[in-house]
C-alpha cells in the first residue's frame, strides 16, 4: 500500500516548490461574469484538488462531467453540500449545493442541480448616521442533463443551465435593481475501462471531459457591461490500482482552460483602458470561444500559463472510508491560486458523508483558506454491476 501512497502524497507536496516568482510578468488575468460556477461545490472533489471531471461516477457529476451518470452504482441519489466562503472574515457567505440524479436504464441517466451562493447581508446608507437599506445580494444556477452511454465503455452527455445573478444594489430613494439572467450549455465525454489484470494488481483507465457554461454574455441592463460567462474546456485522466478486494487507489490528472479571451491592448498605448475594455466586449461569445486558444499577447507560452492543472489521489478502504489528498496550480500571472487540499469519506449503507480542507500554499490567499466543506449524500434503488 505504501508503495503507490508515499510517491503519490509526496509528489504534490513538493510541486509547488517549483514555482517561480513572476513578479516582474505582466498580469492578464482573465476575469468572468458569475465566477462562483467554477467554485467546488462538493466536498469529494475539493479534496482532490478540484478535480471532477475524470472521477468515478457520484451524486455531484453535474458540476464537473455530467456524462459519468450513466456509469453510476446506485440507481438514484441525492447530494446536499455547504461550503463557507471567506469564513475568516464573515459567516454569512456561502454556496450551497442540491442535486439529484436518476439512472433511468442500463444506457441513460438525468439528473438536475441547484447551486446557491449568497453573499450575506449589506448595508447600504449615504451618510453614518441614516438608516441602513438591508440587501441580500445572491446569484443561482439551476441545471438539468440527460447522458447517454454510446459504447459499453464511453457516455456523452448535455446539460442546459438557467443562470441568475442579482448583484445589483437599489438605490435609497428609487428602489430600482434587477437580476441579471442567462443560460448556458454543456457538453461533456466520459470513458471507463473494463477492470484489467497486471502483474500485481488490476486496474482500470478513466477519462473525461467538459465544455461547460457555453451562453451569451450576463447583462445588468441595455448600457451595462457585458460579461463573458465562465466557459471553460476540462480535460482529465485517470487509473484505479485496485491492489485487492479492501484496498484501492485512484490517482487523476487535471486540466482547464478559460474559454474566454485574453484582455489585451487593442490601442497600443501601453495600458488596458476603457477604451480597450470597449474593443474587448465587442468580442461575441462564440467567436470568444475559438479566440482564447490563439490571443495571448505574448503568444504560445502565455497560452499555455492558461491552462491551470490539478494532481489528486482517493484511497478506499473496503468501500467504507476515503482518505483524499490534492494540488492546484494557476500560473503567476493569471491569477495564482495554489493550494493543497486534503479531504476524508464515510459511507453507511446507503449515505455517504465527505469532509474537505484547504491550505493555500500561494502568496495569494483563497478566499477557502481554512474552510471546512461538508457534503451529504443518500444513494438509494437499485445497484448496477458495473465491474
Amino acid at each position: 500500500m505504501k508503495k503507490f501512497l508515499i510517491p503519490i502524497l509526496v509528489g504534490l507536496v513538493v510541486c509547488n516548490l517549483s514555482a517561480q516568482d513572476n513578479s516582474t510578468e505582466e498580469q492578464r488575468v482573465i476575469t468572468t461574469a458569475v465566477p462562483f460556477i467554477l467554485i467546488a461545490a462538493d466536498a469529494r472533489a475539493a479534496g482532490l484538488g478540484d478535480i471532477g471531471v475524470t472521477t468515478s461516477a457520484d451524486a455531484f457529476s453535474q458540476q464537473w462531467n455530467p456524462a459519468k451518470y450513466a456509469f453510476a452504482i446506485s440507481k438514484q441519489g441525492v447530494g446536499v453540500t455547504y461550503t463557507p466562503y471567506l469564513s475568516k472574515l464573515v459567516n454569512d457567505i456561502f454556496l450551497g449545493n442540491l442535486t439529484y440524479y436518476n439512472r433511468i436504464n442500463e444506457r441513460s441517466a438525468v439528473a438536475a442541480s441547484l447551486r446557491y451562493f449568497s453573499t450575506g447581508e449589506i448595508e447600504l446608507r449615504e451618510t453614518a448616521d441614516q438608516e441602513p437599506l438591508i440587501v441580500n445580494p445572491n446569484e443561482f444556477l439551476f441545471d438539468v442533463s440527460y447522458s447517454l452511454r454510446l459504447s459499453e465503455r464511453f457516455s456523452m452527455a448535455v446539460a442546459g443551465r438557467y443562470i441568475n445573478s442579482n448583484l445589483r444594489f437599489p438605490s435609497q430613494t428609487s428602489g430600482d435593481a434587477s437580476a441579471a439572467s442567462t443560460f448556458a450549455v454543456d457538453v461533456a465525454g466520459y470513458y471507463q475501462s473494463e477492470e484489467i489484470a497486471y502483474n500485481d494488481f488490476d486496474g482500470r483507465w478513466r477519462a473525461g471531459f467538459n465544455i461547460s457554461n457555453l451562453g451569451p454574455k450576463l447583462k445588468y441592463d441595455e448600457t451595462g457591461q457585458e460579461n463573458n460567462l465562465p466557459t471553460n474546456l476540462a480535460l482529465g485522466g485517470g487509473f484505479d490500482f485496485i491492489l485487492d478486494e479492501y484496498n484501492k487507489v485512484g490517482v487523476s490528472l487535471e486540466l482547464n482552460k478559460l474559454l474566454v479571451p485574453t484582455p489585451q491592448d487593442f490601442d497600443g498605448d501601453g495600458d488596458i483602458d476603457a477604451e480597450d475594455d470597449q474593443e474587448y466586449e465587442q468580442i461575441g461569445f462564440f467567436e470568444g470561444v475559438f479566440k482564447s486558444f490563439n490571443d495571448a499577447p505574448d503568444g504560445f507560452s502565455e497560452e499555455l500559463k492558461e491552462f491551470t492543472w490539478a494532481l489528486g489521489a482517493e484511497y478506499w478502504y473496503n468501500d467504507v472510508f476515503a482518505f483524499r489528498t490534492g494540488y492546484f496550480n494557476e500560473s503567476d500571472v493569471k491569477g495564482s491560486r495554489k493550494f493543497l487540499s486534503l479531504g476524508a469519506g464515510f459511507k453507511y449503507t446507503a449515505i455517504n458523508i465527505d469532509l474537505s480542507y484547504l491550505f493555500s500554499t500561494s502568496n495569494v490567499v483563497s478566499p477557502l483558506e481554512g474552510t471546512l466543506r461538508f457534503g451529504l449524500t443518500f444513494n438509494f434503488g437499485d445497484e448496477y454491476d458495473e465491474y
